[in-house]
C-alpha cells in the first residue's frame, strides 16, 4: 500500500502499513510521493520570498538560465528566445510571456540577432544580474530551510540517488519537443 501525496506532514513520514514489507513498487511510489510533497514545499516557500522581488519562479528559472549562458551580456552571442523555451521545456510563446514580463521589469533586453533578423536575442542586464543573485541567496535559504535537519552524508546520499535516476530516465526517454502535448512543465 502506498500514501497519497498530501500535504500532511503526518503523511510524510509514514510506513507501508501493516501489511507486511514494502515491495520496491511501494518504496517508489512513496519516494516520488515525498518528493512531490518536497517540491511543492519548496516551490511554495520560494515563491513566498521571491514575491517582494516582483519575481515569480518561472521568471527566475529563466534568468538563471539566461545567466548561466555564456555571453549572456553581450547581444551578438545572448541566447535566443527560441533556445530559451526550449531549455526551459516550454512553448516559445509561454517563453515569449515571461521574456515580456522581465524586459518591462527592466531585467533584459531583446536584441534582433545578427544571423537572423527574425529571430530574437535575450540580452541581461545590470538588474537582471542582480536579481540572479537575490534568487541565488533565497534559493540557498530556503534549501538550507528544508534540508538543513538532514545530515550532510545523508543529503550527498540523495542527490547522488536523484542524480542516478535522472541520467537513467533521460537515457531511456526520448526527448519531447516543444510544442508537443505535455511538453510544458
Amino acid at each position: 500500500m502506498t500514501t497519497t501525496p498530501t500535504d500532511d506532514a503526518a503523511s510524510s513520514s509514514g510506513s507501508p502499513g501493516d501489511d507486511g514489507p514494502a515491495t520496491p513498487q511501494d518504496t517508489a511510489a512513496e519516494l516520488a510521493d515525498a518528493m512531490t510533497r518536497a517540491i511543492k514545499r519548496i516551490r511554495r516557500r520560494t515563491s513566498e520570498r521571491l514575491e517582494p522581488y516582483g519575481i515569480t519562479p518561472a521568471q527566475g528559472r529563466a534568468l538563471r538560465t539566461l545567466a548561466h549562458a555564456p555571453g549572456c551580456e553581450l547581444p551578438d552571442r545572448a541566447m535566443r528566445l527560441s533556445d530559451l523555451a526550449d531549455r526551459l521545456h516550454i512553448a516559445p510563446r509561454s517563453a515569449t510571456t515571461v521574456v515580456d514580463a522581465l524586459e518591462e521589469a527592466g531585467m533584459v533586453e531583446r536584441t534582433p540577432d545578427p544571423a537572423d533578423r527574425r529571430a530574437v536575442r535575450i540580452v541581461l542586464t545590470a538588474a537582471g544580474h542582480s536579481a540572479v543573485e537575490r534568487i541565488g541567496q533565497v534559493r540557498h535559504e530556503v534549501a538550507q530551510e528544508y534540508f538543513g535537519p538532514v545530515s550532510p552524508a545523508e543529503q550527498d546520499a540523495l542527490l547522488r540517488a536523484l542524480r542516478s535516476a535522472e541520467a537513467a530516465y533521460a537515457a531511456a526517454t526520448p526527448p519531447r519537443r516543444p510544442g508537443h502535448p505535455g511538453a510544458a512543465r
